[in-house]
């Protein structure tokens, strides 16, 4: 399966698990997608893919020198921690936040 392939998966996964009123695991597939999108991000690019792990590649990606601001900044959502009552902290909706970063990173578009 292809980068994309992967990413709409995760996200029909996040779209089902929403439908069902499970948040939490529409953020857990939200994240996973967001990891493949920066994956290939970092392969267009040429650097080095240290991980497979989401958390180290989004890390990662916020560190870059050429990461402008907002993409720091969505990429900061997928790291916020849940609070006790296992909601984000912040309101943001992370599959929207997915395919945007599809279309900054990588000029593509994901339906």
């Amino acid at each position: 399966m292809n980068w994309k392939e992967q990413v709409k998966t995760e996200l029909d996964q996040a779209g089902a698990a929403r439908e069902a009123r499970n948040e939490g695991k529409a953020r857990v597939c939200a994240r996973r997608a967001a990891g493949y999108v920066i994956g290939e991000y970092l392969r267009r690019k040429e650097l080095p893919i240290i991980s497979s792990s989401v958390y180290t590649r989004l890390q990662y990606l916020r560190s870059l020198p050429d990461i402008s601001p907002q993409v720091r900044e969505v990429t900061d959502h997928f790291l916020v921690r849940i609070t006790p009552d296992h909601t984000l902290p912040v309101e943001v909706d992370l599959l929207a936040e997915v395919r945007w970063l599809v279309n900054e990173l990588l000029g593509d578009i994901i339906e």
